[in-house]
C-alpha cells in the first residue's frame, strides 16, 4: 500500500525565500507550457503531448538562469501535473459536465511542488530533510515514518510549509470481531448505525462562522497588494485551516472506532454534489464532511484487512427495516417512523438497518463470516 505521511517544515529565513522562488518558477513554467498548448491547438489544431512537453525541460535549464537552480524533477512535474489537468478536463467534456479549461495561475496560486525519486533531490540526512538548492530543513517528526519513501511533496498551507512523504508500506490486519454494521450519514445527525449507535454532527464551519465573517471582512476591505491585505487573507486561511483539522480529526477518530469494531461495514453511496445542489442544505451537507468520512473508511479498512461496501441510498428512509413495505413520502421534518407490521424506529436508524440488509446481498454470505477476511476483498 501507498500512504503519505506528513510532517512539519520549520525552514530559516533564507530557507523560506528560496522555497517561494521554486514556487515562483514552477508556476511561470506552468503557464508557458499552458500557453503552449492553447496556442498550438488554436493556431494548428494541434495537441501537445506531455512527452513533447518534457523532452525540453533540459533546455529550459539550459536557458533560464533561475530554472537551473531548480531541480529538473520540479520542473518535469509541471508537464506531468499540466497533462493531469487536462486529462481531467478531456474527461469532464466526454461526461457532459462542466468542463472547466486548465487556467494560467496568477500570483500566490501554486502551493506546491515535488520530487519523484527519493536520494534525488531530497534526503534524509540525521532529523533534516535536505532539498536539492535549498538545504538541511528542519522537521518535526512527531511520529516515525513507515516504510519506503518513495516520492516527496513539499506544500504550502496557510502560511506554513509541510513536507509530505509517500511511502510504499505493507497492511496492518486488525483481528476480526465478527460483526457488521450499516451506517447512515445524515444532517440531523453526523451518522446513526443498525445497532442504534449515534453520533452527532459538531457543525465545525457553523460554530466558526461569526469569527470567519470577521476575517472575511477585514481582508476584503483591506487594499489589494497591500501588506495588510496580505497578513489579513493569510489569518483568514489559518482560521479555515483549523476549521479542516478539527473536522478531520473527529472523522479519523469515528473512522478508527467503526474499523476496531467491525469487519463489515456498509455506508451509503451519496452523490455529494448532487445533494450540494440544494441551496437550503449545502452549506450542511458540506460542513458534515461526508466525502471525507467516506474516504477515510475506505482507506483504514484496506489497512486494517476489513471489509467496506457502498450501497445504493436510494429508499433507504422510506422503507420499513423489519418487513419491507412502503413507508410513503417522507419529509426531512419527520424524523420517526411507524410501520403497520409494529415498527416504530428513528429514521436514521431505520434506513441504516436497510443499508446493512444491501450490503449483506452484496457480500453474498451469510453471517457469522469466517475467521479471517482476505485483504484483496478489502475496499470499496
Amino acid at each position: 500500500m501507498f500512504v503519505t505521511f506528513k510532517r512539519r517544515l520549520y525552514p530559516s529565513r533564507s530557507q523560506e525565500r528560496l522555497l517561494s522562488q521554486t514556487l515562483e518558477t514552477r508556476r511561470r513554467r506552468c503557464n508557458i507550457r499552458l500557453a503552449g498548448r492553447k496556442d498550438a491547438w488554436e493556431s494548428e489544431k494541434r495537441s501537445v503531448s506531455k512527452f513533447a512537453q518534457l523532452a525540453k525541460v533540459k533546455d529550459c535549464r539550459k536557458e533560464n538562469p533561475f530554472a537551473g537552480r531548480v531541480h529538473s524533477h520540479v520542473l518535469q512535474g509541471v508537464a506531468a501535473d499540466l497533462d493531469k489537468a487536462f486529462q481531467a478536463f478531456f474527461r469532464r467534456v466526454k461526461a457532459g459536465e462542466t468542463p472547466g479549461r486548465p487556467r494560467f495561475r496568477g500570483r500566490g496560486r501554486f502551493d506546491s511542488f515535488g520530487f519523484t525519486e527519493c536520494g534525488n533531490g531530497f534526503t534524509l540526512d540525521g532529523r533534516r530533510l535536505k532539498l536539492f538548492g535549498i538545504g538541511r530543513a528542519a522537521v518535526r517528526w512527531h511520529r516515525p515514518i513507515e516504510g519506503r519513501i518513495k516520492t516527496l511533496r513539499i506544500r504550502r498551507q496557510a502560511g506554513k510549509r509541510h513536507a509530505c512523504f509517500a511511502c510504499e508500506t505493507e497492511a496492518h490486519p486488525l483481528p476480526p470481531t465478527g460483526r457488521e454494521v450499516g451506517v447512515d450519514v445524515g444532517i440531523a445527525s453526523l451518522l446513526a448505525a443498525s445497532d442504534g449507535e449515534r453520533i452527532e454532527n459538531p457543525k465545525r464551519r457553523r460554530s466558526e462562522q461569526a469569527r470567519l465573517r470577521v476575517l472575511q471582512r477585514r481582508a476584503a476591505r483591506r487594499k489589494k497588494g497591500g501588506a495588510n491585505r496580505r497578513k489579513a487573507v493569510q489569518a483568514l486561511q489559518r482560521e479555515h485551516n483549523r476549521i479542516a483539522n478539527r473536522r478531520a480529526d473527529f472523522i479519523k477518530k469515528i473512522v478508527h472506532g467503526l474499523v476496531a469494531r467491525y469487519d463489515r461495514i456498509a455506508i451509503e453511496d451519496v452523490q455529494i454534489v448532487n445533494m450540494a445542489q440544494s441551496h437550503r442544505l449545502s452549506k450542511s451537507i458540506l460542513d458534515a464532511g461526508r466525502g471525507c468520512f467516506r474516504k477515510r473508511l475506505s482507506f483504514k479498512a484496506a489497512w486494517a484487512g476489513k471489509m467496506v461496501v457502498a450501497a445504493a441510498p436510494a429508499y433507504t428512509s422510506r422503507m420499513c427495516s423489519a418487513c419491507g413495505a412502503s413507508l410513503g413520502e417522507l419529509t426531512l421534518a419527520q424524523r420517526w417512523v411507524e410501520c403497520s407490521c409494529g415498527l416504530s424506529l428513528d429514521r436514521d436508524e431505520n434506513a441504516a438497518r436497510n443499508v446493512l440488509a444491501l450490503g449483506r446481498s452484496a457480500w453474498g454470505v451469510t453471517w457469522p463470516v469466517a475467521a479471517s477476511v482476505p485483504q484483496e476483498a478489502a475496499g470499496l
